[in-house]
């Protein structure tokens, strides 16, 4: 072939032009040469146990860097599995660019075996789902780069024919795309009949809050939105996902909506006169927005959701949308500080309702971790009742600081996101939250970050229990049916795939196995046996 890059080498030419160090899979014959190109143009070939957490894994890189994740899978079961995580990105708002293999394309139309139509199965879970040609492959790369982190971003599906992968490419021009939204306008978009300006309507208020989302991170806007917030006097209330675009230290942050103390938090919400959303992002919402409060839409799209409704909106670069409401502020503070201060107690007590004395509760595993952990460790956590406990007490002081799916709320993201993420950045301590039906779809992958030497310690909050779900079987009076989760030793399985265990049920056992957290030099399985009453007077 000489000179020639065929298809394969094109895609791992795109990726690495990109910017992309690290791609995540399972492998398949279809995808041999993908791989084998992607180690030669410097790509880091990670081995998952499943599809789904090599998809895990490429959206915690992504979350972190900004930058495409990459996943690739082989073709029919390979390409099912990978269905989780690839809708996660897409729900996440996190920019992902997944390959599955497929077979040859000139037995594609007629042979069944291990094949699945890959355009419907993946167009209802991504913003495009398309195919790898050798006759377009550069600007097949070209769009599934710009189509993922365009706003909003998420995650772009293509199927890659074996017989296309392996053939000389005759679209091999590597042109890249912008990447990311570096917008420098700001609109104002009125509804019909209205003349409001947006300045005006954040002065007349007397009680506004900012809600701050996951555009407000990738928008890069913390230090607009601590201004603002200061400038203006009012308190910063953020979506999960945003936890750490404003400082949890910081007299004005309030809190998070619609994890633990969800109703002090909407309480607060409802009591405002106006809520400026801040690249907030409904994908969010746990629970319906029934508040009648106005609400003045800033992002870089428009209030297409119309979750709430707003007949004002500043649509653009975000950061520059919040200096221009507030440059020519002369009006005094909104809130006190005081006030605050006075809610953030009423939350902090909520947050601690129902700890059972002399027992390990789930907020004492925040706390007690909270404590041991270097101020910039990266979090991740899955998804159960711990979520929500994490979620509002896990203290943030940076943007991207704690990663979680929160968009399409998979469990099993948890102990993949941590190899990820320590894969990604091993300047941190990495450090992952994770129920025991969480960490039951996704043990063996701890045997990876082993193998790789991650010190990444895995907490593991043990009840035995599929929490949420019981408590709601519960409140209905029905019996526990198949959410009751079978004891493991996961001490003894720790060991078994290299890694160091330890059992806890007290705060000074958990403090014990903690201590030196910075000095470990491979992961660590920390069984956290706790009471779970406390979720049930959480939620």
């Amino acid at each position: 072939m000489g000179d020639a890059k065929n298809t394969a080498a094109v895609i791992a030419a795109s990726l690495a032009a990109a910017g992309v160090s690290s791609i995540f899979g399972y492998p398949g014959d279809p995808t041999i040469e993908l791989m084998e190109q992607a180690r030669r143009h410097g790509l880091d070939v990670v081995l998952a146990c499943r599809e789904a957490s090599a998809a895990f894994m490429a959206e915690a890189y992504a979350m972190l860097t900004g930058k495409p994740g990459v996943a690739f899978s082989t073709l029919g079961p390979g390409s099912t599995a990978l269905v989780n995580g690839v809708a996660a990105a897409t729900l996440d708002r996190v920019p992902m660019v997944a390959f599955s293999g497929q077979i040859d394309s000139s037995r594609e139309q007629f042979f069944t075996h291990q094949v699945v139509d890959h355009k419907l199965l993946y167009s209802a879970i991504t913003k495009w789902a398309g195919r790898v040609e050798s006759g377009a492959a550069a600007t097949t790369m070209r769009k599934a780069l710009r189509i993922a982190t365009a706003e909003r971003p998420g995650a772009v599906h293509l199927t890659c024919p074996s017989d296309a992968l392996t053939a000389e490419a005759r679209d091999a021009d590597i042109l890249l795309p912008p990447l990311g939204n570096s917008i420098s306008t700001v609109s104002v978009q009125r509804a019909e009949g209205s003349h409001d300006d947006p300045r005006r309507i954040l002065a007349a208020a007397q009680r506004p809050v900012f809600l701050a989302g996951i555009a407000a991170v990738r928008g890069q806007a913390t230090s607009a939105l601590v201004k603002a917030a200061e400038v203006v006097g009012a308190p910063v209330v953020v979506s999960p996902m945003a936890k750490g675009v404003f400082d949890e230290r910081h007299p004005y942050f309030a809190g998070t909506l619609d994890m633990a103390c969800k109703d002090v938090m909407w309480a607060l919400l409802n009591t405002s006169d106006l809520i400026v959303t801040v690249g907030f992002d409904a994908v969010e919402l746990i629970n319906p927005w029934k508040l009648r409060t106005p609400v003045l839409h800033i992002d870089a799209t428009p209030n297409t959701d119309q979750i709430y409704a707003s007949a004002c909106e500043v649509v653009g670069d975000i950061a520059a949308a919040l200096d221009w409401l507030t440059d020519a502020w002369t009006a005094q503070p909104k809130w006190a500080e005081t006030d605050v201060a006075e809610h953030r107690l009423v939350l902090r007590r909520s947050y601690y309702e129902g700890r059972v004395a002399g027992r390990l509760n789930p907020s004492d595993v925040v706390d007690v971790t909270r404590a041991a952990a270097p101020r910039q460790t990266l979090v991740t956590t899955d998804v159960g009742s711990h979520k929500l406990l994490v979620g509002q007490g896990w203290t943030t002081y940076q943007p991207r600081g704690l990663l979680m799916t929160n968009g399409l709320s998979a469990m099993g993201f948890g102990v993949p996101a941590a190899i990820g993420a320590a894969i990604t950045d091993g300047s941190r301590p990495v450090v992952a939250f994770v129920g025991d039906g969480g960490f039951a779809m996704s043990a063996t992958e701890v045997r990876l970050a082993a193998k790789l030497s991650l010190p990444v310690v895995f907490i593991v909050l043990v009840d035995g229990s599929l929490n949420r779900i019981e408590l709601k079987q519960m409140a209905l009076g029905y019996p526990s049916i198949a959410t009751r989760l079978d004891d493991t030793d996961l001490v003894g399985l720790a060991a078994s795939m290299d890694c160091e265990g330890v059992r806890v049920s007290s705060t000074d056992e958990l403090e014990s196995a903690l201590a030196g957290i910075e000095t470990l030099s491979r992961p660590l399985v920390v069984e956290a046996r706790i009471d779970p009453s406390q979720y049930e007077s959480q939620f």
